[in-house]
């Protein structure tokens, strides 16, 4: 079997929504300059990863992932630097691919793209594009978005963009190939097209029992080896919410309010039930997905985790919604002391086959 190193790192949309104790909203530039800070916490604490999610919302100041990670690429030496995701669907291939190579060449070789479709849909109307071409855009962006970085010049056409006609994109990266992982949500679909075309899975779970991801996890590899890829040496990641404090009681208390303002106005908007403290109790438990607690028990769900679906790359989403920036600092240096030390040796064991 092939094994692969257990990664540790963080997710975040550099959001501002406002403080749910003082009604306070922090200011966008503010916050990009508190997330180049933390980026270089969590590279200096040794963690393997930070992702910057692409939003265009008032309450996620990072609608640019790239400029915000070339600004912390001056200041890291090794952490990688990807989005968390890219909404390609909306987005110009060719640029995407230009930004991060740039971005590659500015870092040294630490560039990645997590492409998605996104779980918010302000880009569409803001982009030109018709929400009804949902799964068509993606595909067809994905194609052209792998043929660029496969080879310098690029002859392409498709129904969503103009055609390109033997053209160089540069500037090329110091990667090659350059990374590129598929963000799911949990579409079937989604997981397949990963599978198939041989690419890094990247599961996003904000809710539900971590254990209903399996079979997607096994149909990406069934996918893969359909696709002619071994998919034992495909990496799977998995993105989780979570929140390390000194205790456990400590860590929940902190974290309820700011999550609970985020997917209760998440749930406005998508028609969702009421979030409860009964579902934050719950999400909390041992087969709930919230990693939230003590270093200890953060390590030890994470743990569990990686036991049931086979990843070994952890994200952990920090902060959601509206956090102290000191308290968010302290939960970055107990990833990378406590928890990813933990994950890695505990972890470290070679991948399975679904």
């Amino acid at each position: 079997m092939t094994e692969i190193p257990v990664e540790v790192g963080i997710t975040s949309f550099a959001e501002t929504t406002p403080d749910p104790a003082t009604g306070a909203v922090t200011g966008h530039g503010v916050r990009l300059r508190e997330v180049i800070e933390e980026i270089v916490l969590a590279d200096q604490t040794g963690l393997d990863v930070y992702g910057l999610g692409e939003h265009h919302r008032p309450d996620f100041a990072a609608s640019a992932p790239a400029v915000v990670l070339a600004g912390a690429a001056t200041r890291t030496s090794r952490i990688r630097l990807s989005s968390a995701v890219s909404v390609l669907s909306s987005d110009d291939p060719v640029r995407v691919f230009q930004q991060f190579a740039t971005l590659d060449l500015i870092s040294g070789g630490r560039a990645e793209i997590m492409a998605g479709r996104g779980s918010f849909i302000e880009s569409f109307p803001l982009f030109g594009y018709a929400l009804e071409d949902y799964e068509e855009l993606f595909a067809e962006k994905l194609e052209l978005l792998l043929a660029i970085r496969e080879r310098e010049r690029v002859t392409w056409s498709g129904r969503h963009r103009a055609p390109i006609e033997d053209r160089g994109v540069y500037p090329r990266p110091a990667q090659d190939p350059l990374p590129v992982w598929v963000a799911v949500g949990g579409t079937p679909r989604s997981v397949v097209r990963a599978g198939l075309l041989g690419l890094p899975l990247a599961l996003a779970i904000i809710g539900g029992q971590p254990e209903r991801f399996a079979p997607l996890v096994a149909l990406y590899r069934d996918a893969a080896r359909q696709g002619g890829h071994d998919p034992e040496a495909l990496p799977t990641g998995v993105h989780v919410h979570g929140w390390i404090a000194e205790t456990s009681q400590r860590a929940s208390e902190e974290f309820y309010g700011p999550y609970a303002y985020v997917m209760s106005m998440i749930g406005r908007e998508r028609g969702w039930p009421p979030f409860t403290r009964a579902a934050y109790e719950a999400a909390l438990g041992p087969g709930g997905h919230l990693a939230v607690g003590s270093a200890e028990q953060v390590a030890e769900k994470l743990l569990a985790q990686m036991e049931v679906l086979g990843h070994r790359r952890v994200l952990l989403h920090l902060p959601v919604g509206t956090m102290p920036h000191d308290r968010v600092m302290q939960a970055i240096e107990r990833l990378g002391a406590e928890v990813a030390p933990v994950l890695r040796r505990e972890g470290g064991r070679p991948a399975r086959a679904a």
